[in-house]
C-alpha cells in the first residue's frame, strides 16, 4: 500500500474519478484546489487534508516543497482545458511552467514517485495506431506544453530518485464532462427532440468512459511502472457509431444530422492507442 497521495484537478472531470479511486483503495489523500472551489469535492474519507490557493500554476518549488511533505506519491492532474480554447491557448505555458515547479518543490520534499497526465495528441497521429513508443510530434500549444512536461521530467525525476510516470489520456466521455463536448451535447439535443449538427462521424476514435480512465490512472500510480503509459480502450470506433448507440438510448436516430458541419480537414481520419497497463 502507498503512503499519503497528493492530487491536483479533484474537482475535475479526471481528477474527481482518480480522487474516487483512491478512497476505493483506502488510500490516503491530500487535495490541493483553487481558492473557492472545496464545495466541488465529494466527501470521501480519504481525504487528508485540502490545500486551497488562488493559482496552483503561480506557487514556487518552496510551497510546493511544504505541501508535499509526508507525500509518498504525487498524481498531477489539474491543467487548463476549457473546451474550444484550451487547445491554442497561452495558459498551456503557465501550465508548464507550474508543473516543473511543482516537480521540483516534490523533488525537494523527497516523494517517492511522481505521475503526470498528458494526451494522445503528443504523439505523430500519422500511423493512426499508437502505442508509447510511437514518436512524439504535437502540432498545437497544449500538446507541446504536455510533451515538454513529459521530455523534461522523465529525465530529471529519476536524477532525482523520483519515479516517473505520465499517462496519456485518448477520448474519454461520462459523468461530470463539460456541456459543450460531443457527447453531453448529443445527449442534450436528443432529450429535448432537436435535431443535432454533425460533421461526416467517420472519424475513428477511441472513446473510454472517464470512471475507467480513473482506475486505470490510479492503477499506474499504486504501482511501480515508470515512463509512458496509454489511458485507452484500444477500440476503434466511428464518431458515427458512437452517435448512433446514444440515439438508439432514445429512439431517435432521425436526430442525427450527419454533414451539417463540415469535417476538419486537419484532424486525423484514425486515432486508436495500444492499452499500457500498470504491469509493463
Amino acid at each position: 500500500m502507498t503512503g499519503t497521495v497528493l492530487l491536483t484537478g479533484a474537482c475535475g472531470f479526471v481528477g474527481r474519478q482518480v480522487l474516487r479511486a483512491l478512497d476505493e483503495r483506502g488510500v490516503q489523500v491530500r487535495v490541493v484546489v483553487r481558492e473557492g472551489s472545496r464545495g466541488g469535492l465529494p466527501v470521501l474519507e480519504a481525504i487528508e487534508k485540502v490545500i486551497a490557493t488562488p493559482d496552483l500554476f503561480g506557487e514556487t518549488a518552496d510551497w510546493w516543497a511544504e505541501a508535499c511533505k509526508g507525500i509518498d506519491t504525487v498524481i498531477h492532474v489539474a491543467w487548463y482545458a476549457e473546451p474550444g480554447k484550451y487547445l491554442q491557448s497561452a495558459r498551456n505555458i503557465d501550465c508548464l511552467a507550474g508543473t516543473l515547479q511543482m516537480a521540483k518543490g516534490a523533488a525537494r520534499a523527497k516523494v517517492r514517485r511522481f505521475v503526470g497526465i498528458g494526451t494522445c495528441v503528443e504523439y505523430d497521429l500519422a500511423g493512426g495506431v499508437l502505442s508509447v513508443d510511437t514518436p512524439l510530434r504535437p502540432v498545437t500549444p497544449y500538446a507541446g506544453a504536455k510533451a515538454a512536461a513529459f521530455m523534461a521530467l522523465s529525465q530529471w525525476l529519476p536524477s532525482q530518485d523520483v519515479e516517473f510516470a505520465w499517462c496519456r489520456l485518448f477520448y474519454l466521455h461520462g459523468e461530470g464532462e463539460d456541456q459543450r463536448r460531443l457527447v453531453p451535447y448529443l445527449r442534450s439535443k436528443l432529450a429535448t427532440g432537436e435535431p443535432a449538427n454533425l460533421t461526416s462521424g467517420n472519424q475513428v476514435r477511441d472513446f473510454l468512459d472517464v470512471r475507467e480512465a480513473g482506475r486505470l490512472i490510479t492503477d499506474i500510480a499504486l504501482s511501480r511502472k515508470q515512463g509512458a503509459a496509454n489511458i485507452c480502450s484500444g477500440i476503434p470506433i466511428k464518431v458515427r457509431q458512437l452517435a448512433e448507440q446514444i440515439a438508439d438510448e432514445y429512439g431517435r436516430r432521425d436526430l442525427l444530422a450527419f454533414g451539417a458541419r463540415p469535417d476538419d480537414p486537419l484532424e486525423p481520419p484514425s486515432v486508436v492507442g495500444v492499452p499500457s497497463t500498470a504491469s509493463g
